[in-house]
């Protein structure tokens, strides 16, 4: 069978250098900019994570809990969820869903990024399932 390694959330924004420059500054992403491409982009880095940036042409972003009535715009993966809060607090994040064990079993934190999506930070905390 086939193996799956990563994904790659794309997120449509009004402003691509803001946001950019959001994820640089605040949560300490790398960029490569494509914009001259003929489908216009930035791609974000950091350790295993690639978020990629398309212009929204000006339509503004709908978070998923706006459309569905709950759910996060991506999930990512992380340990040491304390260190993570921590640092979001020093740099003055919105901080949406502070650290936690959730009803679904993972250990969790939920940040608001600039375009209003909410992004998780978690992990099972039953290392067992």
């Amino acid at each position: 069978m086939n193996k799956l390694y990563t994904t790659n959330p794309v997120f449509p924004t009004p402003n691509i250098k803001n946001t950019a420059n959001f994820y640089i500054e605040k949560l300490d992403f790398n960029s490569v900019e494509y914009l001259n491409s003929s489908e216009s982009h930035i791609c974000l880095y950091k350790d295993d994570i690639e978020i990629i940036l398309t212009d929204s042409n000006g339509k503004k972003v709908i978070p998923n809990r706006e459309l569905y009535g709950y759910g996060y715009d991506v999930y990512i993966v992380a340990d040491n969820q304390e260190e993570i809060q921590r640092d979001f607090e020093r740099k003055g994040l919105k901080i949406v869903k502070r650290l936690s064990l959730t009803d679904y079993n993972n250990k969790e934190l939920v940040l608001e990024n600039i375009d209003g999506r909410w992004i998780g930070f978690g992990v099972k905390f039953d290392k067992n399932i």
